[in-house]
């Protein structure tokens, strides 16, 4: 399977229909929601977009950095079909490449449960200093 990883913006259209074929749309308030996604895929930091050999977008992170000290995965998705094939690890390689690397960059991210073993395997662990303000 020909899977290529680009640095791109995908269109708030596209990335609402990537989300029907992943986990990750659930994270979503619903309120707002298509004028929401119209702000997000334009404002990120890092955009990344893994597609197949049909063009199709299987794979999408979407980040925030300073590119010095902090990488910041807001959204990490893979379609159900391509899961567990590295497209996901890839990504978040890419974003932290992207950033500044390993040695000079940390990266912070909310996981939803299901994704923590994930995580894990990354080598990331569960923070406890992380401080948060919610209103949604």
């Amino acid at each position: 399977m020909d899977i290529k990883i680009c640095e791109e913006r995908i269109s708030a259209e596209e990335y609402i229909e990537f989300l029907k074929r992943t986990d990750l749309g659930s994270q979503y308030p619903k309120e707002r929601f298509s004028e929401r996604i119209k702000k997000l895929v334009k404002n990120v930091n890092i955009s990344l977009v893994a597609r197949n050999e049909n063009g199709t977008a299987v794979g999408v992170l979407f980040a925030l950095t300073d590119f010095s000290y902090w990488l910041y995965i807001t959204d990490l998705g893979v379609d159900r079909e391509y899961e567990r094939q590295g497209i996901g690890k890839a990504l978040v390689r890419t974003a932290h490449n992207i950033a500044g690397s390993e040695k000079d960059i940390a990266v912070y991210l909310i996981a939803n449960e299901n994704a923590v073993p994930f995580y894990e395997k990354l080598g990331m662990k569960k923070a406890e200093d992380v401080m948060q303000y919610n209103k949604i």
